[in-house]
C-alpha cells in the first residue's frame, strides 16, 4: 500500500509539502524496507497496477536491443513490471535508499539490470547517462522538489520517439478520489503500518503527500511544457480507480 518515494532526491533540511523533512525520507524507507514487499502484496492491484503502466508505454519487441531506466525501483517491483513486457531489454533501475535497494539485489534478476544508488537528480554524477528508450518512474515526481526539472532532465535522456510513463496517485480533480484515498489511508494503511512496523510517519507521510500533488491534468500540463508530445493518461481498476493512474508522454 505504500509507494517507494525514497527514490526522491532530498534537499538537506528541506520541509516539503508532505510534512517530512525532505533528507529524512530515505531513512524512513531504509527503516521500512524489511517489511514493504508485505504490506505493498496486502494492497490489491499493486502489482497489477504497476505491471498496467509497463505495457502501457508500448515497448516494441520483447525488450531486445532495448534500454530502459527504472527511476524509483524501490525493492523492484516496478523493475519486474518493465521485465514482463520487456524480458530482453537492458534495466537501469535506480533509488535513494540503500535499504530498499539492498532488498531488491536479494531477488533474481537477469544479468540485463542494474541497480544504482542514486536519487533521480544525481544519477549523472553515479554514472547513469542516456540514452534510454523508456523510462517508467512509480511514486517519484510529488516527492520531488523540483517536478518540472526532473521532468526535463527525463526529456533529455531519452532517446527521440522514447517514452516516458508516470505511474502514480493523483486525487487532486476528483472529490470522490480525494473521499477514497482518505477513508484508505486512514482506514487501512496507516493502521496497517503501525501494526506491521510500529510507527507512522512515512505512511502519514504518504497520505499527505498525495493529498497535495497535482490534478492529473495538471501533470499531463507538465509533461507537455517539458517538452513532451503524445500526452495522455489512463487509470486503473479497484479502488485505486480514479486515484492511481499512468500518464505517457513521448519526446519528439
Amino acid at each position: 500500500m505504500v509507494d517507494s518515494s525514497a527514490s526522491r532526491a532530498p534537499r538537506t533540511g528541506t520541509v516539503g509539502r508532505a510534512g517530512l523533512p525532505r533528507d529524512e525520507v530515505p531513512t524512513h524507507f531504509d527503516d521500512g524496507a524489511r517489511d514493504y514487499d508485505r504490506l505493498v502484496g496486502m494492497n490489491p492491484g499493486y502489482h497489477d497496477h504497476l505491471r498496467a503502466s509497463a505495457a502501457r508505454m508500448r515497448l516494441p519487441r520483447d525488450g531486445a536491443g532495448l534500454r530502459l531506466l527504472d527511476a524509483g525501483c524501490g525493492t523492484g517491483a516496478s523493475t519486474a513490471a518493465l521485465l514482463g513486457v520487456a524480458p530482453r531489454a537492458e534495466i537501469v533501475a535506480i533509488d535513494a535508499s540503500a535499504g530498499m535497494l539492498e532488498r531488491a539485489r536479494t531477488k533474481p534478476w537477469p544479468g540485463s539490470v542494474r541497480f544504482v544508488h542514486t536519487t533521480a537528480e544525481s544519477m549523472a554524477e553515479a554514472g547513469v547517462e542516456g540514452p534510454f528508450d523508456g523510462i517508467l518512474a512509480a511514486y517519484l515526481l510529488r516527492n520531488l522538489d523540483d517536478p518540472d526539472a526532473q521532468l526535463r532532465r527525463f526529456h533529455e535522456l531519452l532517446r527521440p520517439g522514447g517514452t516516458l510513463a508516470l505511474h502514480e496517485y493523483s486525487v487532486a480533480d476528483s472529490p470522490r478520489a480525494r473521499a477514497v484515498w482518505h477513508a484508505v489511508c486512514w482506514g487501512v494503511i496507516v493502521p496497517l503500518g503501525r501494526a506491521t512496523t510500529g510507527e507512522t510517519a512515512l505512511y502519514r507521510h504518504l497520505w499527505r503527500s498525495v493529498n497535495t500533488f497535482d490534478g492529473i491534468s495538471r501533470l499531463r500540463g507538465r509533461l507537455r511544457a517539458a517538452g513532451f508530445d503524445a500526452v495522455q493518461s489512463e487509470t486503473m481498476t479497484g479502488w485505486q480507480n480514479g486515484v492511481v493512474h499512468t500518464v505517457l508522454g513521448s519526446r519528439p
